[in-house]
């Protein structure tokens, strides 16, 4: 008797799922859920802390810098390639000591005020930056040697959809609680849960036998670069990890500001729209994002998933356009988070993969930085451009901001990456 394709489909998914132990999948929800905290806490979350004690949309804007390490942690990724901590292995040793760092930075944030010590909290975020980009350079390796290349579309798209809900814990959940008990509390409230996101590197897996580390420091440097520098294609696989997700940090740069000051929307009602609705769609997406990836080309997806995030920020210029309405932003914060999960999960999956796991530290930093470039340098000066042409324009040039990644997947074959045509 035939097995019916439905009941095939659902074996192929359980043997998928088991082909990880469930110690690793609990690794990569926690691991997620920890490196998804700090952005908000030094992007839209101090934004609004700083919206809200009246400093001016210049300055605001201009805080975007402090991400700068996001973009620049290919310099220091092969210290991490080549190095070992003693006690817990490679990748491990590096996710604990910069948890760590991460936790006492934030606590040290939560006894300064935006308005009265402004240096002291941009160097403070600065750090929480810098033990937060170096936190995913280790745990982005460690995905990469733990999880099979069968599985990193899935695997991808689990630990952006951790990553979105912690986005959403330190940014919706934030504001909420700062609403009731200030900034203080919240920050020093956020330093505690990062401890907690230690849990996932204890039960992580020790990799160190996947990968072995390069023999010297120079060989970390020049190794991964000349192995990529050696592939066809590798230019315009540049051009598109800096381009495919340009429109979203243009937009959720100013999404803040727009929000609290542009429309009027209080703390407590973003917050609360941030901590539902968008919470229940970003894991929606990123596991239909994950499935997906299972069944038809990963080109495909890209496209696809990367015409849903242009158009999810005309929800935004949507409420421009017609004013405060808790219905509109709730569906724009739903349609934003569920292009968010299905975009991303299939864009780490790319980057991922292009990484040889023989470098997968240094390369996925290499690519992950181009990733964030656009939010870090673009987004310094989207305070000044919003200020000049106004909400409404604005959102509608994030949302051509899109357009050229897009466009580069015209390319796609002539990049050199694997490619599965029997899933479409």
């Amino acid at each position: 008797m035939e097995t019916p394709p439905r009941a095939e489909g659902i074996s192929t998914w359980m043997r998928t799922f088991r082909a990880l132990s469930p110690r690793a999948w609990i690794s990569l929800l926690l691991l997620g859920f920890a490196s998804g905290l700090p952005l908000f806490l030094t992007g839209s979350t101090l934004k609004a802390w700083m919206t809200q004690e009246g400093l001016n949309l210049k300055t605001i804007g201009a805080f975007s810098f402090v991400t700068l390490p996001y973009s620049l942690k290919v310099f220091w990724a092969p210290l991490l390639d080549r190095f070992t901590l003693p006690g817990f292995g490679r990748r491990r040793g590096w996710m604990l000591l910069t948890q760590l760092g991460m936790a006492l930075a934030l606590a040290a944030m939560s006894l300064r005020e935006p308005h009265a010590s402004l240096l002291s909290v941009a160097l403070l975020a600065l750090v929480v930056a810098f033990t937060s980009a170096t936190f995913d350079i280790a745990v982005d390796a460690w995905r990469g040697e733990a999880v099979p290349q069968a599985l990193l579309g899935l695997g991808s798209s689990i630990h952006i959809a951790t990553y979105r809900v912690a986005m959403l814990v330190s940014g919706g959940g934030a504001l909420i609680l700062a609403q009731h008990t200030g900034w203080r509390a919240t920050y020093l409230f956020m330093a505690g849960l990062t401890l907690l996101g230690m849990a996932g590197t204890l039960l992580a897996t020790n990799t160190d036998a996947v990968a072995k580390a390069p023999r010297t420091l120079a060989a970390a440097i020049v190794e991964p670069l000349r192995d990529l520098l050696g592939r066809p294609g590798i230019a315009e696989l540049a051009a598109f990890a800096v381009l495919y997700k340009l429109g979203d940090w243009l937009a959720e740069a100013m999404t803040m500001p727009f929000l609290l000051r542009g429309v009027g929307f209080t703390l407590a009602q973003v917050g609360t729209v941030q901590k539902t609705t968008a919470m229940a769609a970003i894991i929606t997406g990123g596991l239909i994002g994950g499935l997906i990836l299972t069944r038809i080309s990963l080109r495909k997806a890209l496209f696809a998933f990367g015409l849903l995030q242009a158009a999810s920020i005309l929800g935004f210029w949507t409420i421009s356009q017609l004013g405060p309405s808790l219905g509109l932003l709730v569906a724009a914060n739903a349609l934003e988070n569920l292009a968010y999960g299905m975009g991303g999960s299939a864009f780490a999956a790319l980057l991922l993969g292009s990484c040889n796991r023989a470098y997968t530290g240094t390369q996925y930093a290499l690519f992950s930085s181009l990733m964030a470039l656009p939010r870090t340098v673009f987004a310094g000066a989207t305070g000044f451009l919003a200020q000049r042409v106004g909400w409404s324009a604005y959102f509608l040039i994030c949302a051509a901001a899109a357009i050229p990644g897009l466009l580069l997947l015209i390319r796609y074959r002539h990049w050199g990456l694997p490619e599965d045509e029997k899933r479409g």
